[in-house]
C-alpha cells in the first residue's frame, strides 16, 4: 500500500468512520456498522468491499454474518497513521456508545 492509496481509501467520510470504529473494537459485524453509521446495509457493504480491496480490512464469515477487522499485515507506517487519526476523527465524528446491536 502506498500513501496515495491509503489517502484515497480514507478520503470518504463513511470509510474513515468504518476503519476507526473497527480499529477501536478490533472486530465488528456489518449490522453493528449499519447501526453505528445510520446508513443502509448495501451502502455500508459497498464501503466495506472497497476497504477490503485496498487492503485495510479482512472479513471473517460465520454462517450468515460477516465480521470485519483491520488487516494484520498492515505496514507499521499505516498503523501509525491510523493511530494518529483516531483522536481527531473521534472528536469530529463522535461515535455512539459501545452498544452492539446484538443481531449476530
Amino acid at each position: 500500500m502506498t500513501p496515495l492509496q491509503l489517502c484515497k481509501c480514507l478520503a470518504d467520510e463513511t470509510r474513515l468512520k468504518i476503519v476507526m470504529r473497527v480499529r477501536q473494537h478490533g472486530e465488528l459485524c456489518v449490522c453493528d456498522l449499519v447501526d453505528e453509521l445510520g446508513q443502509p446495509q448495501p451502502t455500508v457493504s459497498r464501503h466495506l468491499a472497497q476497504l477490503r480491496e485496498c487492503g485495510l480490512l479482512l472479513v471473517r464469515k460465520d454462517a450468515q454474518w460477516a465480521y470485519y477487522r483491520l488487516h494484520e499485515g498492515l505496514p507499521v507506517w499505516v498503523q501509525e497513521v491510523l493511530e494518529a487519526l483516531q483522536a481527531p476523527v473521534r472528536k469530529q465524528f463522535p461515535l455512539k456508545p459501545d452498544q452492539r446491536s446484538g443481531c449476530c
